[in-house]
């Protein structure tokens, strides 16, 4: 068990990736606060890891209110003793379309839910890891960060922040023995998201055209980021703090 009784929370994990994500580590020994706004799902996603014979409990939180991630670092610490490890997964996208014509709300709330909850992540979580002695902060950004395409312009800007910013925070915390990493997924045709990366429904002439762009031949899969989330979040990447992996097949355009 490589996370045996490692305490981890991870935000968004009522679905797709994060889903992936809790249950990857659930099964590597660690016990999981699965977060998400929709308590439906996200319970469901518990009752599936328990099931498993993984540990596993639900707690709902808006990752853009800063009250809301206070209290749930503080039921890290409440139902666990402590927090070892916060993967912040929650995320949103502006559908595909021309910069000019996506609305200020759009920008905002891209901006609120994939860079404000690094911050608010951080804020709230660091000064526990520093009282514990070290920490782990893991962020999933987006091939999108590095490899920008057109038509998701203000999505591409946000995931460049959480990249820069982790990169930054990693230099900063580690005095404090505090990791800082990303995983850089490449698209996904299942998340919940991916209709709106696409632009529209995804028939196979979309998917073609994401497809044709991986040297690897597929897509990435929930379990492809959560393997490189298992590895950052363990022992083994002790000494790995302010890199990103990209997990996009190799994506060259």
């Amino acid at each position: 068990m490589r996370l045996q009784d490692k305490s981890i929370i991870v935000t968004g994990a009522g679905g797709g990736i994060g889903e992936g994500i809790a249950r990857r580590l659930a099964a590597e020994g660690a016990q999981i606060i699965v977060n998400d706004i929709n308590a439906s799902i996200g319970e469901k996603v518990v009752a599936g890891i328990n099931a498993a014979g993984g540990r596993a409990s639900f707690f709902s939180a808006d990752v853009t209110r800063s009250a809301d991630v206070k209290a749930l670092v503080d039921a890290a610490r409440q139902r666990h003793g402590r927090l070892d490890v916060m993967v912040s997964n929650a995320g949103w996208t502006h559908r595909n379309r021309p910069a000019l014509e996506v609305s200020e709300d759009e920008f905002d709330k891209c901006y609120a839910v994939n860079v404000k909850s690094i911050y608010l992540a951080t804020i709230h979580a660091a000064p526990l890891f520093r009282a514990q002695g070290g920490g782990c902060f893991i962020n999933i950004a987006s091939t999108a960060g590095v490899r920008p395409r057109p038509g998701l312009t203000w999505y591409n800007g946000s995931k460049g922040a959480v990249i820069i910013t982790s990169k930054s925070l990693a230099a900063e915390l580690g005095p404090d023995n505090i990791r800082v990493n990303c995983v850089n997924p490449v698209f996904n045709p299942d998340t919940g998201l991916s209709v709106e990366f696409a632009g529209g429904p995804l028939d196979e002439e979309r998917k073609a055209k994401f497809r044709a762009s991986i040297p690897l031949g597929r897509f990435s899969t929930a379990l492809d980021v959560a393997n490189a989330v298992l590895y950052l979040a363990s022992d083994e990447a002790a000494f790995i703090s302010g890199v990103c992996i990209e997990v996009d097949g190799a994506r060259c355009v």
